[in-house]
């Protein structure tokens, strides 16, 4: 007898799959398997048929080349996004494009500052309690924003002492709820960027964003270095 369950399981782990590549990605197939606690096979049958069903894409990894195949890291494309976005895009887009016709765009502005001061409201407290460490606050703020639907992770950049010495981190939100609005809509973008300053107590700068159609949202938050900088 067939298990009637087995369709189900296969497209729980599908989803698992393509959410975790939503979060981490641009990710490999080891990364996925070390995320996901599943063989490397299973890994590579899932992102396989989510490549061939168009949701996710191949990028060249970076870094030095080994012998063999290249190496590739994976990312939602645009139909992956589409997939994961909520069915309120359209509505949400028809408000506020009316909210722009009777208002003009100091309301559409207006709308998107008190949007993210209730994300501020309601994660304040979070943060707050991590400390005054840009990299702890930044730690805190992945963790809220992934529970309020961004898919969000934080990788460390920079190198102290190089050229530069600038460090910082890399906040990466790999799926955005408003994606689709937003592409219309910038100043909700710019309201989530200061919110973000705002939040981390550190001017923060974006980097790339889903809404301008890369693969995922980076923002660089700086942290303090105690190395000086070179003469």
């Amino acid at each position: 007898m067939l298990n009637a369950d087995a369709p189900t399981d296969e497209s729980r782990t599908r989803d698992r799959v393509l959410r975790v590549v939503s979060q981490e990605g641009p990710v490999s197939i080891p990364a996925l398997v070390d995320s996901l606690g599943l063989t490397e096979t299973a890994v590579r049958r899932h992102v396989g048929a989510l490549h061939a069903d168009g949701l996710v894409e191949a990028r060249e990894a970076g870094g030095p080349r080994r012998r063999g195949r290249p190496a590739k890291t994976w990312v939602l494309s645009s139909s992956g996004h589409r997939t994961l976005a909520t069915d309120y895009d359209d509505l949400a887009g028809e408000a506020l494009r009316f909210l722009r016709r009777t208002g003009g765009e100091h309301a559409v502005q207006a709308f998107a500052e008190e949007r993210m001061a209730g994300l501020e409201e309601r994660i304040s407290e979070r943060l707050d309690a991590a400390g005054e460490d840009p990299q702890s606050r930044t730690d805190a703020l992945v963790n809220a924003l992934t529970t309020e639907g961004y898919a969000a992770s934080a990788r460390p950049v920079g190198t102290p002492g190089g050229p530069t010495a600038l460090t910082g981190v890399q906040l990466c939100q790999g799926h955005c709820p408003v994606q689709h609005v937003a592409s219309e809509f910038p100043e909700l973008c710019e309201a989530e960027t200061e919110a973000f300053s705002r939040l981390l107590g550190v001017h923060v700068q974006r980097l790339a964003t889903l809404a301008h159609g890369d693969h995922v949202c980076t923002t660089f938050v700086p942290t303090p270095t105690t190395e000086r900088p070179p003469r």
